[in-house]
């Protein structure tokens, strides 16, 4: 009997050989499908196209149509079926070339009817695992962020805590990070849950200022203080009294500018450019920079005991890189903000699009991927993101050069191992398969040739 999670599951094979299609609906009768049939490959295109199974069982061998164009028909398509290719004719390239090009498995004929149909029982329990896991990570994307950062590794909690920790209190706080880690992100939580939450929050990115017009910009000027004032401006202190001023990328502002910054922090008092009058002001100051003004202050490009009055609380936004744990939850926040914000229905990200998002460094950090999944978000043809959605540059796989060095024939195996272990998105199951060897022995020589850290940057769970 169907559950009402699984009512509506239908498979597709598509076989020219009759008497498979027969063997496979009786194997598969007890399952909990709807299985669709097709002796003809082009009728079997038809009907994929207006059944949209979510599971199809393809020949590799066929006429008008090879079962390799068809997997690449389907995928593009609807990147989120399970396609397995089925073949009495194997190869080692031909196995790696559909798994590559997305197969979900590659069965050879005759077929053992037993592994088919736990093969497909799988399937359908793993759909069934995504799919709780899908209301799961709503469920978690709702709980693990703080006013738009997201996440629920160790580092990026340590900063939810700092933050929840100190907004009530601070005067002033220093936010360290690499750029794209979050530091504006941190700024507003802060200032969202301080006491000033209801009062103005002045934004000034340092590095854009040219230093004729930092102390204006930031302290205000009084009309005729220099050429084209014609009159009297507020600076961003006195617009955010009782507020936050965030000042970004601290590192850049001129010395000239952090003395002045400095008297204002001390004595909580600003004098407009032009005017001899001082101005007190009640204002949190937030300061942000990806430099590292411990040598900045080395090098006598940063002062010192600015530095010491903004580092009385520092919090360092963690790269991306150190904390990939949170790569599904951001994957699935982005995605959904931008699926609102152009009006698309877009479900979900495929396993091999993110195995390319977990294999990628992040240099940009989350500001990065932010970025990459607007744009697959806004290109997408279909509801699903898939690898060819993504910029050529994360599904370019490293290349590998061995052309000077004289190779051991194990060493040429490990790597040759590790190669397949990459294209099979480190299915080790597979991998064994396609290197024609038992999986015990795919251990066995992982062991000899990796370490535990490199196993792991190659290995899936």
């Amino acid at each position: 009997m169907k559950t009402d999670t699984e009512a509506g599951l239908k498979l597709l094979v598509i076989d020219d050989e009759s008497q498979n299609l027969g063997l496979i609906e009786s194997a598969l009768e007890q399952q909990e499908l709807e299985i669709i049939t097709a002796a003809d490959p082009e009728v079997g295109l038809a009907l994929f196209l207006e059944q949209r199974p979510q599971i199809v069982l393809l020949d590799l061998m066929m006429p008008k149509i090879s079962g390799m164009s068809l997997l690449e028909q389907i995928l593009a398509t609807d990147p989120a079926t399970e396609v397995i290719l089925m073949t009495g004719y194997y190869t080692a390239e031909s196995a790696v070339e559909a798994i590559r090009k997305g197969a979900a498995d590659y069965l050879t004929k005759p077929l053992d009817i037993r592994a088919l149909a736990d093969r497909i029982s799988k399937l359908i329990a793993e759909r069934r695992l995504r799919r709780l896991a899908l209301d799961l990570d709503q469920k978690l994307v709702n709980a693990f962020q703080l006013e738009g950062i997201v996440g629920r590794s160790p580092l990026i909690m340590d900063v939810f805590a700092t933050i929840r920790r100190i907004a009530p209190h601070f005067r002033t706080v220093l936010l360290t990070g690499d750029t794209g880690t979050g530091k504006e992100l941190a700024a507003r939580a802060l200032h969202r849950l301080s006491p000033a939450s209801g009062k103005p929050m002045a934004i000034c990115n340092c590095s854009a200022l040219v230093e004729t017009l930092f102390e204006s910009e930031l302290f205000g000027y009084v009309r005729g203080a220099f050429t084209g004032a014609a009159h009297d401006k507020i600076g961003l202190f006195e617009y955010a009294h009782q507020g936050t001023v965030f000042l970004d990328e601290i590192g850049d502002m001129p010395l000239a500018g952090q003395a002045k910054l400095l008297r204002v922090l001390q004595n909580q008092e600003v004098q407009r450019v032009g005017s001899p009058v001082l101005r007190k002001v009640d204002v949190r100051v937030i300061a942000a920079t990806n430099r590292d003004l411990r040598a900045l202050v080395q090098e006598h490009k940063f002062r010192e005991d600015l530095y010491y009055r903004l580092s009385m609380t520092e919090i360092s936004l963690p790269k991306l890189a150190d904390r990939k744990e949170d790569l599904p939850l951001l994957q699935r926040y982005f995605v959904e903000n931008f699926s609102m914000q152009y009006g698309r229905h877009i479900s979900g990200i495929t396993r091999r699009a993110q195995a390319l998002l977990a294999r990628y460094h992040w240099p940009g950090n989350v500001r990065e991927l932010e970025n990459v999944l607007g744009n697959a978000c806004m290109m997408v043809e279909g509801s699903v993101i898939d690898a060819k959605d993504l910029p050529p540059h994360l599904r370019k796989v490293p290349e590998r050069s061995d052309d000077n060095q004289l190779l051991s024939m194990e060493d040429v195996q490990g790597r040759h191992l590790l190669r397949v272990l990459e294209q099979v998105g480190g299915d080790k199951s597979r991998a064994a398969e396609v290197l024609g060897i038992a999986r015990s022995t795919l251990y066995n020589m992982l062991a000899r040739i990796a370490p535990p850290e490199k196993a792991k940057m190659h290995l899936l769970p």
